[in-house]
């Protein structure tokens, strides 16, 4: 069974992966102001994979599928 506690304690709570939610959720905010409803359902794709570059040129929309089985 998945302790979720636990997993926040060693690994979300760190600064450094608050920071990284903190810039997806801003990327996520922006491509919205952007682009408004078509963002619904989907992912804002960082193309270079680094969670703070929230650069326009950076940021795509992806199906929730092929996001989150992209490496």
């Amino acid at each position: 069974m998945r302790n979720y506690q636990k997993e926040y304690d060693n690994y979300h709570s760190k600064p450094k992966q608050k920071k990284n939610r903190a810039s997806r959720n801003g990327a996520r905010r922006k491509m919205k102001k952007i682009l408004g409803k078509r963002v619904k359902g989907k992912d804002v794709d960082h193309k270079d994979g680094n969670p703070r570059n929230n650069s326009r040129g950076n940021l795509r929309l992806l199906s929730k599928s092929s996001n989150r089985s992209r490496k």
